[in-house]
């Protein structure tokens, strides 16, 4: 009965189509009623303790900076300042996406939104400039997906929150990583290019780039300040987000003046919107998360694991494969938050260091968000771009494939996360 409460009935639930957040609340309520045998005014103790958490009150300020930014048009200047750099090279436009996506992931920490807006920027240069369009959906959703891994990351802030580690840190840890998969997509787009004779773009020209660094000069200094301020000890992340919302509020409101009273009120209404998505799903994870530990599954888990005397490579290659599966079935936020204390107890039995498995749980999530065949990044593309589902499928197996070899090197090789945070320290 136990197994069928906790597992077997949230699937269920979840292919019926219901909202995350009340899959976790009905399956707490059965867990309640059938097996947990808990008292039921301890459910709302639990549900608000998970939200008086000081980490997490840098969330609601990095969801409004991110829409600021996008909406106000900070991140658009500092894909066209990208644009203007890279270029008469074999694949420079599409390697300009992929670091496109990079600047704008870490800006509006949104995975969706980073498809949509990358897709209506450099979409049409790229199939004007000769890939195909299978190819140019296809890279713009799955380097889309790099703002759950490349700091802040909102899915590392909620990490954070549940692990009990350091945000700096984890934030420091995910920044080798994010580049690294930047690279590696990088190289097998060139690779592509030079297979398919894609034509050579017009060359970077510096009257060009001047002039486009000249224009994105405010907007870069919003990765200066929030990248600076945390790293230089100057502020802690809760502190850096307050100030990304200040700094990005100036500039599009006294700078560049694309966003007036009218468009403010919107964006603030889009980012609740958003901020009360996410703070739900966190108290309903946290009452799941509390039902699930007090019923001794994590417990009884590891020491399964540990009965199987795995070796320390195959308990990382089962975790992936778990953590796979689930990314491409639940969103970042909700899949750490439950996950998280299921799993962190079993890879800490195998040694693996809490910050080191952060930065794999983020990779292999934002794996899932282009995996075929639930991902969330298809589904945003499919609605942009209005291709049939099979197009999209087929043209992001080879980033599954290539970006999976980049998480395996990751996984087996925790220096690459680590070798900053040694640094720091």
């Amino acid at each position: 009965m136990t197994t069928f409460v906790y597992f077997i009935l949230p699937v269920i639930l979840l292919i019926l189509g219901l909202p995350i957040f009340v899959v976790l609340l009905l399956t707490s309520m059965a867990a309640i009623v059938f097996v947990a045998h808990v008292p039921t005014d301890a459910v709302q103790n639990y549900m608000f303790a998970s939200l008086d958490n000081f980490p997490l009150l840098a969330v609601p300020f990095f969801v409004l900076a991110g829409e600021i930014m996008g909406r106000g048009g900070i991140a658009e200047r500092v894909v066209t300042w990208v644009v203007s750099i890279i270029g008469g090279v074999r694949g420079s436009l599409a390697v300009t996406t992929v670091a496109s996506s990079e600047l704008f992931g870490a800006m509006a920490h949104t995975s969706v939104g980073t498809v949509v807006a990358i897709g209506r920027l450099l979409f049409p240069s790229l199939t004007k400039h000769g890939y195909s369009e299978r190819f140019a959906i296809s890279l713009i959703t799955s380097s889309g997906a790099v703002a759950v891994i490349i700091p802040p990351s909102i899915a590392m802030i909620l990490y954070a929150m549940t692990a009990e580690v350091s945000a700096i840190k984890l934030f420091t840890a995910g920044i080798v990583p994010s580049l690294l998969i930047g690279l590696v997509d990088a190289i097998y787009v060139m690779i592509y290019a030079r297979i398919q004779m894609v034509p050579l773009s017009a060359p970077a020209r510096w009257k060009n780039i001047w002039a486009s660094t000249k224009e994105a000069s405010w907007a870069i200094g919003t990765i200066v300040v929030v990248f600076g301020g945390i790293y230089g000890g100057i502020f802690t992340p809760t502190e850096a987000a307050g100030v990304a919302v200040v700094y990005s509020l100036f500039v599009v409101m006294f700078i560049y003046r694309t966003v007036g009273l009218v468009e403010l009120g919107q964006i603030i209404v889009g980012s609740v919107l958003l901020i009360g998505q996410i703070q739900i799903i966190v108290t309903a994870a946290g009452v799941y998360s509390w039902l699930m530990t007090t019923s001794g599954i994590p417990q009884s888990l590891i020491h399964g694991v540990t009965a199987m005397r795995l070796p320390h490579w195959e308990t990382l290659l089962f975790v992936n494969a778990g953590l796979l599966l689930a990314g491409s079935f639940l969103e970042p936020a909700p899949a750490i938050l439950v996950l998280t204390p299921l799993l962190l107890p079993i890879v800490q039995t195998a040694g693996i260091d809490a910050i080191h498995f952060g930065i794999i749980m983020a990779v292999n999530l934002s794996i899932g968000l282009y995996m075929p065949p639930f991902g969330l990044n298809l589904f945003a593309a499919k609605a942009v771009f209005n291709v049939p589902m099979g197009t999209i499928y087929r043209g992001v197996l080879p980033f599954v494939v290539v970006n999976f070899i980049a998480l395996l090197v990751i996984t087996y090789l925790p220096g690459i996360s680590m070798v900053l945070v040694g640094a720091q320290r």
